[in-house]
């Protein structure tokens, strides 16, 4: 274990990885030059370590260093120690949790990795808000599908607040990005997949109805949080499936969609 390393100065560069977390636009850019991602949380960091992601650095409170020694421990990663005032004029926010780890990034597997062997993936149109993204993978873990492909404009799983969200679900469901919006679903389709179209639109028949045979590959699609799924995805659909409301009300947001449709769809049934 390298040794602790107590910090009072928040813009020592040693920090660097760490500067306001939540500024999305520095983040975005930071992190994509330095091709690295925050865990933040015991439970998240010890979920990223053990999916093989290595450690660039440990940054704890000064009060809150138990919960992270033995992580620590593990790692020759430096482990800053940082009085709580200073960790929060670092981040921008108060770290709750205490823990943050600057991860390196793994190579991103290209879509026929993530689609060989599966049996039910979920697809992302345009999800741009990253608890959205966090919370539908966390849906896709614990309901038992396989995978999910990311369209290119859809936010990144691995931003601190969709990983935090997911409580590290992104870091054990495989996932891919598509190179081409127009062209992707032509990928899967010919891969063997079934593509759904989860949608609001009352025309499309109830997703109960579908009921797909456990050896059968289903690809479920779920649209951006306003305006949904896009037309041409809808028109490149083998189906359209809705969740039957009441009550007047037409939809639900993306996370709770998935996980009913999830559900419907058979993935925990299937087991591994």
């Amino acid at each position: 274990m390298v040794a602790q390393v107590s910090i009072c100065d928040a813009s020592d560069s040693r920090l660097t990885d760490y500067v306001r977390l939540t500024d999305v636009h520095l983040r975005r850019s930071l992190e994509a030059a330095h091709g690295l991602f925050i865990a933040e949380g015991e439970k998240v960091i010890r979920r990223a370590m053990a999916a093989g992601y290595p450690v660039r650095s440990f940054l704890v409170a000064a009060d809150k260093l138990a919960t992270i020694a033995d992580v620590a421990a593990a790692s020759e990663a430096p482990l800053y120690v940082l009085p709580p005032p200073v960790v929060e004029q670092l981040t921008g926010y108060r770290v709750h949790r205490g823990a943050l780890a600057s991860m390196q990034r793994l190579p991103l597997p290209p879509v026929p990795h993530v689609l060989a062997g599966a049996r039910r993936i979920v697809i992302l149109e345009d999800i741009v808000d990253h608890a959205n993204v966090g919370a539908v993978f966390r849906c896709v873990a614990a309901l038992g599908f396989d995978g999910v492909v990311l369209a290119p404009r859809c936010a990144d799983p691995l931003y601190r607040r969709a990983v935090k969200v997911s409580m590290g679900a992104v870091l054990a469901v495989p996932y891919a990005r598509l190179n081409d919006w127009r062209s992707g679903l032509a990928e899967v389709r010919a891969a063997g997949f079934r593509l759904l179209a989860l949608t609001p639109d009352p025309a499309a028949i109830p997703i109960s109805a579908v009921a797909p045979e456990p050896r059968d590959r289903i690809a479920l699609l779920i649209g951006s949080e306003g305006d949904g799924l896009s037309g041409r995805w809808l028109a490149a659909a083998d189906q359209s499936v809705r969740i039957p409301m009441s009550r007047d009300v037409d939809s639900l947001n993306a996370a709770s969609a998935t996980a009913i449709a999830c559900y419907l769809l058979g993935g925990a049934a299937l087991g591994p």
